[in-house]
C-alpha cells in the first residue's frame, strides 16, 4: 500500500532538494534564493524498496491575510491534508529559529504524524543545530543531508512503520514522460500550459481541475516550477503541467526566473500536446509566436486558447485578426484550433479539451502507403516536380515513417533537387487531403535504391 509524505519547513532549509533525492530526478527548482517553491508539487519516490507519493510545499510563512505568503501557506495546509506523515525540516547550520518552533507547533496541531529532520549535517558545523533541535520537543531528530544523501537510512526506518503492506505495483515513476510512437489508449496524454506571465495559465488549470491546485493572483510571475497533475477527463488520463510564464530571452534577468524558463522549455519538449494561453487584449506578440514556433519545432500538437474573452468588445474582428495572424506567421502548421474563454468565468472552457483530444488523435494518425501513393500519383500528374540542373527528377513511392507528428519519406531519384517549395507544395496537400489542420507534418527526401546498379 502507497502512503503519501509532506515535506515542510520554513524557507531555505532545502526542501526541494530532498523531495529531488527522493524521487530521483531534478523535478524541482534547487536555489539559494529563499521562497524558490511557491506551488505544492508531488511526484512518486521511493528509498530501496520503499515507495510513496512525495509534495514538496513552499517554505512557511507567518502570513495569514491576503497576501502571497498566505496564500503559499494555505498550499501547504492543503498538502497537509493529504499527507500520512510530514517531514519538518530545519537548517542545522543556521540552528533552531524561532519560526522553526512556531511552526513545529503549528503542524502538531494538523494531526498529521511528523518526522523531524536537522538537514545540512554533513560535516560538523551541522552537530550544534542537531542538538537543538531536540528542544522543539518533536521527537528524536534524524542527522541528515539532502545534497549528499547522508541519513537516507535512517529516514527508511522512521518511514516503515506508515507504509502497511507494501505493493510496488502502485510505485509509476516520476513526472518525466518517455515518448513512443503510437498510442494503445492507455497511456496517459500529457498537456502543457505554457504562456507569457500573467495571461491566466494557473487560473486554467485551477478550473479544469475544480479546485485552487495552482497558487493564483494579481501577482506576475507567481508560478515558477512545472507542476504537474494527473487528471482524468472522460476516462482518458491527462498529465496536466502548469508552467512559468515565458518572457523575452532579453528581460530574463534574475536565476531564479533563467531556471523556471528551462524548466517550461523542458515541459514543451516532453509534452504531446501544448496549450498556448493568450491575453485577448494584448494577442499575438512576438513572443507569443517565439513559443508557437518552438512547440510546432518541437513536432508538438499546439491549441490556441484566447483568455479573458469576455473582456473583448468586437469578437468577430479580434478572430479575424488572430486568425490571419496564425495563417501568416505559422503557415507549417495551419489550421491549430482556437478556443475563445475565460479562465475566471469557466465560459467556454468545455471545449478546450474536446479540441485537444480530437487534435491528439490527427496527431497519431497513420495513412497506409497504398493510399499514400495513389495520391502521390494524383499529385504527380497534376503537379509534376520542377526540372533540376536541366534534369527530371523521378518520384518513386512514399510511406509515412512514423507518427507523433506525422512523417513521411518521399524516394526520389535525386533527393537533395527537390526544392524546399515543392517539399511545402507537398506538405501542405498533405494536410488538406488527409484532413490534417494544425498538425506539423514532417517530410524527408531519400535516394530510392536502384536494383540494377550493380
Amino acid at each position: 500500500m502507497s502512503f503519501t509524505v509532506a515535506i515542510v519547513g520554513r524557507p531555505n532549509v532545502g526542501k526541494s532538494t530532498l523531495f529531488n533525492r527522493l524521487v530521483g530526478k531534478r523535478l524541482a527548482i534547487v536555489d539559494d534564493t529563499p521562497g524558490v517553491t511557491r506551488d505544492r508539487r508531488q511526484g512518486e519516490g521511493g528509498i530501496s524498496d520503499l515507495k510513496f507519493s512525495v509534495i514538496d510545499t513552499a517554505g512557511l510563512e507567518d502570513a495569514m491575510d491576503d497576501s502571497l505568503e498566505a496564500r503559499m501557506r494555505n498550499q501547504t495546509t492543503m498538502a497537509l491534508g493529504e499527507a500520512d506523515v510530514a517531514l519538518m525540516l530545519i537548517d542545522a547550520r543556521a540552528g533552531v529559529t524561532p519560526l522553526d518552533s512556531h511552526f513545529g507547533k503549528w503542524i502538531r496541531q494538523q494531526g498529521v504524524p511528523l518526522i523531524l529532520i536537522a538537514n545540512k549535517c554533513e560535516g560538523k558545523a551541522g552537530m550544534p543545530g542537531l542538538a537543538e533541535a531536540y528542544g522543539l520537543g518533536l521527537g528524536e531528530p534524524l542527522a541528515f543531508s539532502a545534497e549528499h544523501g547522508e541519513g537516507l537510512s535512517e529516514l527508511y526506518d522512521a518511514l516503515l512503520p506508515y507504509a502497511g503492506e507494501r505493493d510496488d505495483s502502485d510505485f509509476e515513476g516520476g513526472d518525466d514522460y518517455v515518448d513512443e510512437d503510437g498510442d494503445d489508449g492507455t497511456r496517459p496524454i500529457s498537456l502543457a500550459i505554457v504562456g507569457r506571465p500573467n495571461v491566466g495559465k494557473s487560473t486554467l488549470v485551477n478550473k479544469l481541475l475544480g479546485e485552487e491546485r495552482m497558487l493564483t493572483g494579481p501577482e506576475a510571475g507567481i508560478t515558477r516550477d512545472s507542476i504537474t497533475t494527473n487528471w482524468n477527463f472522460q476516462g482518458r488520463e491527462i498529465r496536466l503541467v502548469d508552467t512559468a510564464g515565458l518572457r523575452k530571452k532579453a528581460r530574463v534577468t534574475e536565476k531564479v526566473e533563467s531556471l523556471s524558463t528551462g524548466d517550461s522549455i523542458r515541459s514543451i519538449k516532453f509534452a504531446q500536446v501544448v496549450v498556448l494561453v493568450l491575453d485577448s487584449a494584448d494577442m499575438m506578440e512576438k513572443q507569443d509566436l517565439t513559443i508557437a514556433r518552438r512547440v510546432v519545432d518541437e513536432g508538438r500538437v499546439l491549441v490556441i486558447a484566447v483568455n479573458k474573452w469576455d473582456l473583448v468588445k468586437d469578437s468577430k474582428i479580434t478572430l479575424a485578426k488572430l486568425t490571419d495572424r496564425l495563417q501568416t506567421s505559422l503557415p507549417q502548421a495551419r489550421g491549430i484550433p482556437i478556443i475563445t474563454m475565460s479562465a475566471k468565468t469557466g465560459r467556454g472552457i468545455d471545449r478546450l479539451l474536446p479540441a485537444v483530444l480530437n487534435i491528439y488523435e490527427l496527431w497519431n494518425k497513420r495513412i497506409s502507403t497504398g493510399a499514400l501513393n495513389r495520391w502521390l500519383d494524383g499529385i504527380l500528374a497534376h503537379h509534376p516536380p520542377p526540372l533540376s540542373s536541366g534534369k527530371r527528377i523521378k518520384i518513386r513511392y512514399m510511406t509515412q515513417a512514423k507518427t507523433r507528428p506525422p512523417t513521411f519519406v518521399v524516394f526520389a531519384s535525386r533527393p537533395t533537387g527537390l526544392p524546399e517549395s515543392y517539399n511545402r507544395y507537398l506538405v501542405n496537400a498533405l494536410r488538406e487531403d488527409f484532413d490534417l489542420p494544425g498538425i506539423p507534418i514532417r517530410l524527408h527526401t531519400k535516394k530510392g535504391k536502384n536494383p540494377y546498379a550493380d
